[in-house]
């Protein structure tokens, strides 16, 4: 491609160098331009055409530079946008897009006035597990669905090295901000805005001062009841992906494999990338015409996370609608902001 969109991190952590960096190398619309690098300065051993920065201004004065990856703390995320918009530069940002519909809104106010896009990175819609989910809701096999779970399970219970996951007097914190607008982010693509919706949090490691664990319900008056949970205390984690419904029913455990060959150093173009091992294919039961239960497996597409910067490139070379939608990400923000008004179990802390 003769004209790829020059692009800038503005944080070389795992984000930058596992979810960001590989693919905008990869990608021939994208080149990997610059990085903020305010201390240790790595980026150049693996990208050696790289400019690296001291500030996160100087990055934003360089006039080459299109677009900006704000990969940044989330209670970061709306201030830097707001400067890189003003600086007039596209951004893709990480979720939480912002703590909330307020400030969400104000941006994408900025954007349009600036003629710039903020596109969300919701990078678990191009997971291989959460694909096959969607494969087998868009088949209809399952007939009308009635009850659907996704859960995202860890156990961790030391402190997060990241230090603004644990404090709760910074927005952001805690593992609804951090892992509910992925799960959030699958069920509303699926399913829409839901009619009603009722959240538990929780706190069960020892000394935590942030919740550590969370239940969303969803209400559909036409569709199904849609539980998405999530918690650090969980040593065996239960399928990630369970839906039943009239015909029949999915379960499909969590088994992407992107971010741990990403670790790993395994580049997105290598022949075996996103492809899950076949023992963690889903398990797909049906109703036959006369009622017997038929068992079966469903392997999984190739997760990509290549994909979410192939839509980003579309839409800012094309002008294709991002995947991502503004009113998905406001539906998101409408629910997480209901932390206040929660139910509460487990520890005070």
């Amino acid at each position: 491609m003769t004209n790829p969109i020059q692009t800038g991190l503005l944080a070389y952590g795992m984000s930058g160098q596992v979810f960001h960096a590989p693919f905008l190398n990869a990608h021939p619309g994208f080149a990997l331009r610059a990085v903020v690098e305010r201390s240790r300065k790595q980026a150049r051993q693996r990208y050696p055409d790289l400019r690296s920065y001291d500030a996160v201004d100087e990055l934003l004065a360089d006039p080459a530079i299109e677009l900006v990856v704000v990969n940044t703390p989330n209670d970061t995320h709306v201030e830097l946008t707001h400067r890189a918009l003003r600086a007039g530069k596209h951004v893709l940002l990480e979720k939480p897009v912002a703590p909330t519909v307020a400030d969400m809104q104000q941006l994408w106010d900025v954007a349009r006035a600036v003629n710039r896009q903020v596109l969300a990175y919701q990078n678990r819609r191009w997971d291989s597990d959460f694909q096959s989910v969607r494969q087998v809701v868009a088949s209809g096999q399952l007939g009308e669905l009635a009850e659907v779970s996704f859960r995202f399970d860890r156990y961790k219970l030391a402190p997060s090295p990241k230090a603004f996951k644990e404090m709760p007097e910074r927005p952001g914190s805690g593992l609804l901000y951090d892992l509910g607008p992925h799960l959030l982010d699958q069920a509303l693509s699926l399913f829409g805005r839901p009619q009603a919706t009722r959240l538990t949090t929780g706190r069960f490691r020892p000394g935590s001062r942030v919740d550590d664990y969370f239940t969303l319900q969803l209400h559909y008056p036409q569709g199904p009841l849609v539980t998405l949970s999530s918690g650090l205390v969980v040593a065996r984690p239960l399928p990630a992906f369970v839906l039943h419904g009239t015909r029949g029913s999915y379960l499909k455990p969590r088994a992407d494999v992107q971010e741990a060959q990403l670790l790993a150093g395994l580049a997105p173009q290598a022949a075996g990338y996103g492809l899950e091992p076949a023992e963690l294919a889903g398990e797909l039961t049906l109703a036959d015409a006369a009622g017997q239960l038929r068992p079966q497996t469903v392997p999984a597409p190739r997760g990509d996370y290549g994909g979410l910067f192939e839509a980003a490139y579309q839409t800012l070379r094309h002008g294709a609608p991002f995947p991502v939608r503004e009113d998905e990400l406001r539906w998101q923000l409408e629910i997480l902001g209901q932390a206040a008004d929660a139910w509460t179990v487990g520890n005070p802390g």
